[in-house]
């Protein structure tokens, strides 16, 4: 590759510690030799984020909506010791908590699959993408203890002047307990819908979404019911175009049928069940180090893309005092490949399309052809057998990558 592809406008976030370290490794040796961005710089770093007042967050956000694509380093959300230990001036909201609650849409997460590495769940030879509605629902509930025997009601008032509406939730008879009141948005869950719609579009998966309508027939009804609209009425034809299907299914058919499954397909999940099963499912899959977790808006262009580990804490202290470290940065660099992904099709740049393919495909490639990082290692052979030539430290396995990016991307047939 003598030419540089053009990359068009991305929105790219720095971010803390041992990632922000990868990060600049990433750009250096794997993007920025190949791809010519119309990059635009915001540094999350925890001390940047304290000078401005978190507005670099915000200004951050803004331009992801101007631009449609973000690519985002993993971040500190701080709490009392970090707050101690950076001398904040108060204690920052999380960014990725920021960017979400401006921009709106579903994050939606998904294993990245090597052969030789071991899953817990072993049947899933494919990803399965998990789509959390993070609104509402028991997050934004009130909640509280019933102190004696009495009526718990739920009182409906009506702005327009209309005559008010109770149910009665219980009667408490003969002691206390404790009751609850929630609640969701019809605009949330349909911006929930497309978001999940468009994701199993752009992976030529079916979408299964899952509640516990038996039950909460109103409440939960009110998902199935919004969801079976909006696919019948704006995207049915294009899912079978794709010989593709949306389902609703009870969730506990639903987490029997995953774990039988291949994998292969979204799963849309109410709040509390992302929350759940998200974390269940990257556990089968054997390393949140091999995790990707892309925010996909409900207009369909706009995309933003992280890792979706932390900021390898332990790592940076050890970096810090000139100590051997060995950081996956697998899931950076696929924040990177999906964010770029994104842009190629939002474009209709094939080039660019077949860069992120490729460097995909070299991660994958590299990791099954022995050379890794210890974590990895750790997968196979279990920590206590791992040898030193087991695996690669931080820089030698980005450089490893880069040698066969280089390798594939001779090999590609020019454009």
């Amino acid at each position: 590759m003598s030419k540089k592809i053009r990359g068009g406008s991305v929105v790219e976030m720095q971010g803390d510690e041992m990632t922000r370290v990868i990060w600049e490794l990433i750009k250096e040796k794997l993007i920025f030799p190949y791809v010519d961005l119309d990059l635009h710089s915001y540094d999350l770093g925890i001390e940047h984020r304290d000078a401005t007042n978190d507005k670099v967050t915000v200004e951050a956000a803004e331009a992801i909506k101007k631009y449609n694509v973000g690519i985002k380093c993993a971040t500190i959300t701080p709490d009392e010791k970090r707050v101690e230990e950076f001398k904040l001036k108060q204690m920052w909201k999380s960014p990725n908590g920021t960017i979400r609650n401006i921009l709106g849409g579903t994050v939606f997460r998904e294993a990245i699959i090597c052969k030789n590495i071991p899953r817990l769940v072993s049947g899933w030879v494919k990803p399965i993408v998990i789509g959390r509605h993070a609104y509402g629902d028991q997050y934004r509930a009130t909640d509280f203890l019933v102190p004696g025997p009495g009526k718990v009601e739920m009182t409906y008032t009506p702005t327009d002047g209309g005559k008010p509406v109770t149910y009665l939730v219980h009667n408490f008879e003969s002691c206390g307990g404790v009751a609850m009141g929630m609640y969701n948005l019809d605009q949330s869950i349909k911006d929930f819908a497309h978001s999940s719609f468009q994701m199993a579009l752009s992976k030529g998966w079916p979408l299964y979404m899952s509640t516990k309508n038996t039950i909460l027939k109103r409440y939960d009804g009110r998902f199935k019911d919004i969801f079976q609209e909006i696919y019948d009425r704006e995207y049915k034809s294009q899912f079978e175009a794709k010989k593709i299907w949306y389902e609703h299914r009870l969730i506990d058919d639903m987490v029997a049928q995953a774990l039988k499954s291949e994998g292969g397909f979204v799963w849309a999940c109410k709040n509390y069940d992302g929350d759940v099963q998200s974390d269940s499912v990257a556990q089968g899959y054997g390393s949140l180090g091999m995790m990707t977790s892309v925010l996909i808006c409900p207009d369909g262009k706009t995309v933003e893309a992280e890792a979706a580990h932390g900021t390898v804490t332990r790592h940076y202290r050890m970096h810090q005092k000139g100590q051997e470290t060995s950081t996956n940065p697998i899931a950076s660099i696929f924040a990177w490949t999906r964010g770029l992904a994104h842009r190629a099709k939002l474009d209709n740049n094939t080039s660019l399309r077949n860069f992120a393919v490729a460097l995909e495909e070299v991660c994958i490639e590299t990791i099954e052809s022995g050379f890794m990082t210890k974590d990895l290692a750790a997968c196979i052979k279990g920590l206590p057998n791992v040898k030193r030539s087991d695996y690669l430290n931080t820089f030698e396995f980005m450089d490893k990558l880069a040698e066969n990016l280089k390798q594939k991307l001779a090999s590609l047939p020019k454009a």
